[in-house]
């Protein structure tokens, strides 16, 4: 059966990311002559969330203005490629720590109340159900999965949030103290993962 990728790259190091190069890789290695890829580079822009897009995409005006519909169309978008998607690859450098902001702004952007989950007396509960993650993840010196590590916990738990709980993560940590080391570690992952 056909499947969808969205691919998405979140680095600002252009041809020198790693995780660039892991997340094109994962695509050409669980992707088949029927595949379609969705692309989004969001260093390119995706838009902060602020009180303007609070007004019109959470509090859902009945006749929403020109510059509210465009905040709405926005958000819809992302939250549409999503939905359209089979798996989400998704390249996750750690910046400070953390998730690049373009990566956090992506997230902030998607997360959204009676779209993407509900709360239900049990606390919230994903919508976007049935989809797989694989993660890229590369560090200069964090390690994956370390206490110092808020890139990955928080990236696994907002896909959660939204109901993509199969979640793998490929990762190249601390490249900056053994590059070699954290190279093979992420290729023999990338091996491992079936189509």
């Amino acid at each position: 059966m056909p499947q969808t990728i969205l691919h998405i790259d979140s680095s600002i190091t252009g041809n020198q990311s790693v995780t660039r190069r892991l997340t094109s890789e994962i695509v050409a290695r669980i992707s088949a002559p029927d595949t379609t890829i969705v692309y989004r580079d969001i260093t390119s822009g995706v838009p902060a969330i602020d009180s303007d897009w609070l007004a019109a995409v959470r509090q859902t005006p009945d006749v929403p203005s020109a510059e509210q519909q465009a905040l709405i169309d926005v958000s819809d978008a992302l939250v549409n490629e999503i939905r359209n998607a089979d798996t989400l690859v998704i390249g996750l450098p750690v910046y400070n720590f953390s998730v690049p902001a373009q990566l956090k702004n992506w997230l902030d952007q998607i997360a959204r109340a009676g779209v993407t989950f509900q709360y239900s007396e049990a606390g919230p509960e994903g919508l976007l159900t049935g989809k797989r993650a694989i993660v890229a993840m590369a560090s200069g010196g964090t390690p994956a999965e370390s206490p110092v590590d808020f890139a990955w916990p928080y990236l696994r738990q907002m896909l959660g949030f939204v109901g993509i709980t199969d979640v793998t993560l490929v990762a190249a940590d601390r490249m900056a103290v053994d590059a070699k080391t954290a190279e093979q570690s992420a290729q023999e992952a990338i091996s491992a993962l079936a189509a």
